[in-house]
This record gives C-alpha cells, structure tokens and sequence, in this order.
C-alpha cells in the first residue's frame, strides 16, 4: 500500500547510515493477479470473474485489449502485462531490523482498496496515475499565439450570455467531463472515445480525479488540464489521436446581471492529413459544439435559481 510505501520512506530518512543499502519492501498479502481483480471487485461491490489464462497472447496484442476495456492507455498497459510473467513476492525480511513496521502492522491488499474506494467516494483524491504524463514539450504552440505566428491554425468560436451568475457558470465548466458529461451529443463524444481507442489512444474513460474542481495537469476524460484561471478561464489540451494540436478553452466573465459564456476549440493540423480531419468533422461542430454552449449556460441557470 502506499502509506506503507511512505512509511518506510521516512523511516530510511531516519535510519542509521551503517544500514545504507538496498531493502525488498512488501505488504502482508502474496496473491495472484486474478486474486487482486477480483479481490477489487468485492470491495468495489461488482461481480467477480471467471479468469482464464490464455498463453498464447503476447504482450503486445494484451496490452492492446487492456487499452480497450479499460482507462489505462497502451503505453502503460503493455510494462504491466509484461510483469506478468514475472513474480513479485517479497523474500528478503532484513529491512524489518532497520525500521520498524507501522504501528498497526503493514496494510492488507483488500484494506487498501477500501481505502482508495473511500477516498474516491468522497471526492478526496490527492493524486492520480494519470498525473504522470508531461503536457508536452515548450516548442509546442499554444491556442494563445498570435496568427503572425506562421503556423495554420483552424478555430470555432462560440458566445452566449446568460442570467446565471459567474460563480454558477464557472462550477458547470470546472466540473465538466467525467461523470457530469460533455453537455452535448453524448453518442457523438461516446464514438469519439471508441474511435481514439481503437487508434491506441486513451478514450474517454478515465474520468477525471475530482468531480468539482480541477488543477493544471488534470485528467478530463480523453484532455488534460493545461491552464486554470479560477472563476475565468479552463483550457484543455487533447491527448486523444489527432493529426495535430487541440485545445479546448471554456470562459466567463460578469456580464451586467448575468455572465458571458465563451467556447474556443483550436486545431493546429500536422500536414495535410490534419486538415483533411478538420474537414471531416466540421459537419459536427454545429451539433457539439453549439449544443455544448447551450447546455452549459442552461445548467448554469438552473444552478443560478436553486
């Protein structure tokens, strides 16, 4: 578990310097895969499966169907099906004579899952897997340079004003994606996803770490938060499989006894590829992206009149 991880961190801080070296650490548990998936499924209360173990799947061809039926993405998949083939049980005990255990003794598997599920349920997630990847390199271009820039950049545009007040229409758009939706042709978005997943991408399932507030580096869904203004603006980078650079900005601002709702999608195509798939979604921007506009202001007056 990871406060047992943290807790044999500190203490290596506060050991004797004689004891320097390296220290297998482990729980209190030694179980297979399938035990731990379905040891998961109990404390998550979902079915237990049946598990077959079928040899003659490589990694790669599993780590392909890992991406498929589940939010963890290929890159990540693959070193984790390729660690099946090795056992990970803890054998050497020396670290026990350097540093304590913790009071209470070490966190068994299914005491931790439970522990995470809590903090999921309560919206009390500091940190995600999902955190760990760069937003990409400070070349890239960005949706805020100017058009003297050199580079094509396509964008669609929308404005709407609305009787709700800025705090209301600022909780709508930082709370979007996940569990709350895109606000828009939810069948277009779900293909979408299956698309992107197909691709080797990421999809639409990983949802996002908290259900109401975001910070830069966030996952939303197949984006990441790149830059947080609270209470003005959300830009969202896409890691979804593209032929180019995407963002998303969402924005308000009072506007006399309402506020002003603004929606920026940006493309920066790579090569003639990326403008042949600007051109080929185009024909729905008016259902999403619209839509989207509509809706948001729409849950943000009803927010407003609670």
């Amino acid at each position: 578990a990871v406060r047992d991880v943290l807790h044999y961190l500190m203490g290596a801080a506060r050991a004797d310097a004689a004891a320097a070296g390296a220290y297998d650490i482990g729980g209190p548990d030694v179980l297979r895969y399938g035990q731990m998936m379905n040891g998961y499924a109990v404390e998550a209360g979902l079915p237990q499966r049946a598990i077959a173990a079928l040899p003659v799947l490589t990694p790669g061809l599993a780590s392909h169907w890992v991406n498929l039926v589940t939010p963890i993405p290929r890159s990540i998949a693959r070193p984790l099906v390729e660690s099946l083939q090795h056992d990970c049980v803890m054998k050497d005990h020396r670290v026990d004579a350097v540093i304590p255990r913790p009071d209470g003794g070490l966190t068994p598997y299914r005491r931790a899952v439970r522990l995470a599920l809590g903090r999921v349920a309560a919206d009390d997630v500091e940190t995600s897997w999902q955190d760990a990847e760069v937003l990409g390199a400070p070349s890239d271009p960005l949706p805020s340079d100017p058009e003297w820039a050199g580079r094509t950049v396509y964008t669609d545009r929308r404005e709407a004003r609305t009787r709700a007040r800025p705090e209301a229409l600022w909780s709508v758009i930082e709370g979007i994606g996940g569990a709350n939706g895109w606000y828009s042709s939810p069948l277009l978005w779900a293909a979408r996803g299956w698309m992107d997943k197909l691709a080797g991408g990421v999809g639409l399932a990983r949802g996002r770490r908290s259900t109401s507030r975001v910070v830069e580096g966030d996952v939303v869904d197949f984006w990441r938060v790149e830059k947080v203004e609270p209470g003005r603006m959300l830009r969202l980078r896409a890691e979804m499989r593209v032929p180019g650079l995407a963002w998303l900005e969402l924005g308000c601002a009072p506007d006399g006894d309402g506020a002003r709702y603004t929606q920026r999608a940006v493309f920066f195509p790579q090569g003639l590829s990326g403008r042949l798939y600007w051109l080929s979604v185009l024909p729905f921007h008016g259902a999403i992206f619209r839509g989207m506009a509509n809706r948001i202001t729409a849950a943000a007056e009803a927010e407003t009149t609670r």
